[in-house]
């Protein structure tokens, strides 16, 4: 295998050892705007936009002397690693209608669903839809895209399907075991979802996704009712950065009356949401938000409905706002305000980002405050299909379980804000 083929397929494996092969790459081919685009794809996080962008244009010119599906490959990057997703999206149905199946290309695909429209995200799986019947079986790539796509569409078991095929392709297959992460979440498979996540990840500790497929493992450990094991990983898994992540699992804890783990830095998270990222992502912002639940700062939840609901920008003032202040509702025990709001939102909700798992933590909270308002028999019946579905369900189980004294945060004594580890 060429040191090209290696550095691409280790990139949409989501491996660890990407970032080095492509490295390797871009020293053997300097003048090769396509290597360098996908090492800036993998490690664009870390630089600042001028720097991106400088690299990009200079990586795009190299693109262009080599051939139109280079240069159109790198253009995409360029549009997605500046997050102008629609732009992306856009250009991918241009690029995919020159050269069918690209592999490479499609590790661009988030952007249909970044989009945060509903029309983007149903083109953008019919999409994949079309390219991964092109690409055939054995294109484990594609195999994986189309299992993400179905679990992201509720339809568990054929993306667990298709995952195990992708997987059977190519064992590291990093996106098919995410999606297979998220089939499992669906089917709430409990123990057998950790054991295969802790596996597969002990095989490359360094991959992309070590973090959030534990993260992963730590909501199937809540289904199951090992919360031990879950405030373990968000303890030794989930550090200072990792804000989002800690807090979804952190406020499921507490919803599910359970000691939650070490917390975030409270002041650390006010300084992440005066800063210019705060409000770039409604789904960043919303999970600064859960942050701020965890911690009962419900002026600050307060504050912060207040900025959202005056943005310009439909998704924070119409759906990020009532979900903020909902929150700030909750954590000050006014359930029955909280119960209206996100009841007046309904699927609204989906608007404000991130995954299906993910905003579940939304109608979690409706269900708690539903229980801590005595309606017991509206929560039971949101929660209903979960119940029925999942093989494991003691968190969900415990959501609608009635407490003898609701308090203002859902679950124990609010401690003071500890410095995560």
């Amino acid at each position: 295998m060429s040191l090209e083929d290696a550095a691409v397929r280790e990139l949409a494996a989501l491996s660890g050892r990407a970032v080095p092969l492509l490295r390797d790459w871009v020293r053997e081919c300097p003048r090769l705007g396509a290597a360098r685009a996908l090492l800036l794809l993998a490690t664009g996080g870390g630089l600042s936009d001028q720097v991106l962008r400088e690299e990009l244009v200079v990586a795009y010119q190299d693109a262009q002397a080599a051939d139109a599906r280079s240069a159109s490959l790198v253009y995409g990057v360029f549009l997605y690693t500046h997050r102008q997703f629609r732009l992306t999206a856009d250009h991918l149905v241009t690029h995919f209608a020159r050269w069918p199946g690209d592999e490479v290309a499609s590790l661009l695909l988030d952007a249909f669903h970044a989009c945060g429209d509903a029309d983007y995200r149903a083109h953008g799986d019919a999409l994949v839809e079309r390219h991964s019947a092109l690409a055939g079986t054995d294109s484990w790539p594609w195999t994986g895209r189309l299992a993400w796509t179905r679990a992201e569409q509720g339809r568990a078991e054929e993306a667990l399907d298709l995952a195990g095929r992708a997987l059977a392709l190519f064992p590291r297959a990093g996106l098919a075991a995410h999606a297979r992460a998220h089939a499992e979440q669906e089917l709430g498979t409990g123990p057998a979802s950790t054991a295969f996540l802790d596996g597969w990840l002990a095989v490359d500790p360094q991959a992309v996704q070590f973090k959030h497929l534990n993260w992963h493992a730590a909501l199937q450990s809540l289904a199951c009712g090992d919360f031990a094991d879950a405030r373990r990983r968000a303890d030794e898994v989930l550090g200072r950065a990792d804000v989002g992540m800690r807090s979804a699992t952190n406020w499921r804890l507490l919803l599910a009356g359970q000691e939650p783990a070490g917390r975030c830095d409270l002041d650390h998270v006010r300084d992440l949401l005066a800063g210019p990222g705060g409000t770039a992502e409604v789904f960043h912002t919303f999970n600064l938000a859960l942050a701020l639940a965890v911690e009962s700062a419900t002026e600050d939840l307060e504050a912060l409905a207040r900025r959202a609901a005056g943005d310009e920008r439909p998704d924070y003032r119409e759906v990020l706002a009532p979900v903020v202040r909902a929150l700030a509702h909750v954590t000050a025990g006014r359930s029955q305000a909280a119960v209206d709001l996100l009841t007046r939102l309904g699927g609204q909700v989906e608007r404000i980002g991130g995954v299906r798992v993910e905003r579940e933590i939304v109608q979690d909270t409706l269900a708690r405050a539903l229980i801590d308002t005595g309606d017991r028999a509206r929560a039971a019946a949101l929660l209903h299909g979960r119940v029925t579905t999942r093989r494991h369900h003691t968190y969900e189980d415990l959501v609608l379980t009635p407490r003898a004294t609701p308090a203002g945060t859902p679950g124990p004594e609010r401690r003071a804000a500890v410095p995560a580890r």
